[in-house]
Parts: C-alpha cells; sequence; structure tokens
C-alpha cells in the first residue's frame, strides 16, 4: 500500500470537504425522503462517518513523533536516558 504523509490541515480540509459533500447530498435528497426515512438515513450516515474516523485517528496517533514518549508517560515509565561515549 502506497503512503502519503499528510499534514492535520491537510487532513482537516479532507474531512470538511466530505462532510460538505455529504450535507449537500442530504439536502438534495431532503425532500425525496419522509421524516421518517430522513432521520434513519441521517443516523446511518452520523455512525458510519464516527466509525471510519476511529481508525484514521488511531492511525495517526500512532504514527505522531510524540507517540512514544506519550506511550512512556501512560505507562509511567520514565523516558530513556541518552547514552554518553566518553
Amino acid at each position: 500500500m502506497h503512503r502519503t504523509p499528510l499534514s492535520l490541515p491537510e487532513i482537516g480540509i479532507i474531512a470538511g470537504t466530505r462532510a460538505a459533500f455529504g450535507a449537500g447530498v442530504g439536502l438534495l435528497l431532503a425532500d425525496r425522503l419522509t421524516n421518517d426515512q430522513r432521520r434513519a438515513v441521517g443516523w446511518t450516515l452520523l455512525a458510519v462517518g464516527a466509525v471510519t474516523t476511529i481508525p484514521i485517528l488511531v492511525e495517526l496517533l500512532r504514527d505522531h513523533p510524540e507517540h512514544e514518549e506519550n506511550q512512556r508517560r501512560i505507562a509511567g515509565t520514565p523516558p530513556s536516558q541518552p547514552e554518553y561515549v566518553s
């Protein structure tokens, strides 16, 4: 799999455009659905968006340069000391 590093602002732009696209489609279809159908579709899309965001967030946090330090802090282990060679 080819990986492309993205900055947080780039990820924000991607997320924003996905949200705008979804909202636009929802507004276009709003008058074609009953209230119950619209609610069901809305909750389903919300759930799918949340569930698909979790793995992305986990991957971003895991690959972050401070990940090792954060994991050490959570585990309660002291940071590694640099070795000096004399």
